[in-house]
């Protein structure tokens, strides 16, 4: 039980998440590094066959960049460090460095939330709206709306980190691998109320919001593939978004888990192992699906491949 008196200066916070699993920690550790490369590697691809063929310089694939972007943004600020905690003696990270990896990682996890509604909303006007659809979606509202979708994110992830870390902290030893608020916020004395009223309100702002717009957008995208007559008709306009609504699915079902469930007090296994996968395995799955279930992006990486090996054989 923390006395609200006992309050301790930080300069570090030691991350001790799964450190009574040492077995686990080291499969984990071989795991991430894996998981991290192809994630480096498959979402690179997928910004480079995205720049380099004329075919993919369209909203869809200019949105789904900045998706490949941000993964690799977001795994990179927390992956790396964790990684390096696992294998340390001492598994500490500084202040600024705790403070530095919550602002990221939390206003990338925003922005993704964002993200994937400008998508569906993309999805949404190509489908219900084909004939004005490069009116609609032209260049300029598609850098406005990715540029507002990044300070967004990174606006709301300030103002939560900045209320978390001016509280006084009964201890420093954190019950996760990575500076997560929600383990951070269990280290603090005396009143969180504020904290867990802006936390529950970014929940609606970020989380609930757009899932209820890329809902929206779906119901009407639906209902206009089953008007299309041709079963090839429809087909081809629902493989267009079936990428995209695999991700939002993975996306938001470990992220509503993670941030929409009752808190306890002490951090479960299961939870940090879910939260693991809502910052390495969706990332990663993001470029094998938009491969798998679209033929131009399929059709882009192969012709980048052969043209890659082709001049590697010369």
């Amino acid at each position: 039980n923390m006395n609200k008196g006992n309050y301790t200066a930080v300069t570090e916070f030691f991350l001790v998440g799964l450190s009574h699993y040492p077995g686990l920690l080291l499969a984990l550790y071989v795991l991430c590094l894996v998981m991290y490369l192809v994630i480096l590697l498959g979402n690179s691809m997928l910004i480079i066959v995205s720049i380099l063929d004329s075919h993919l310089h369209t909203p869809m694939y200019f949105f789904l960049g900045n998706l490949s972007f941000l993964d690799i943004c977001y795994t990179s600020s927390s992956i790396p460090q964790m990684l390096i905690i696992i294998i340390s003696e001492r598994k500490s990270i500084s202040f600024f460095g705790c403070a530095l990896q919550m602002v990221i990682s939390l206003g990338l996890g925003g922005t993704e939330c964002i993200l994937l509604a400008v998508m569906a909303y993309d999805r949404y006007v190509a489908i219900c709206n084909p004939l004005r659809y490069t009116i609609i979606m032209n260049k300029g509202l598609c850098a406005q709306m990715a540029a507002w979708t990044w300070i967004g994110g990174f606006l709301i992830s300030l103002i939560q980190t900045v209320l978390a870390l001016i509280k006084p902290f009964c201890v420093n030893v954190i019950d996760h691998l990575t500076c997560e608020i929600l383990a951070l916020l269990k280290l603090i004395c005396g009143d969180i109320s504020l904290n867990v009223f802006i936390m529950t309100v970014v929940s609606i702002v970020v989380l609930i919001t757009p899932l209820l717009l890329i809902s929206f957008s779906y119901i009407f995208i639906i209902s206009t593939i089953l008007r299309i007559n041709s079963s090839e008709g429809r087909k081809k306009a629902f493989s267009t978004c079936s990428a995209h609504l695999t991700v939002v699915i993975l996306f938001y079902g470990s992220a509503l888990f993670i941030y929409m469930k009752p808190k306890s007090k002490d951090t479960k296994t299961s939870d940090e192992l879910i939260g693991m996968s809502y910052g390495v395995i969706t990332p990663m799955l993001n470029p094998i699906i938009y491969s798998l279930r679209n033929k131009e992006v399929k059709g882009a990486v192969q012709k980048f491949i052969i043209r890659n090996l082709y001049f590697k054989s010369m």
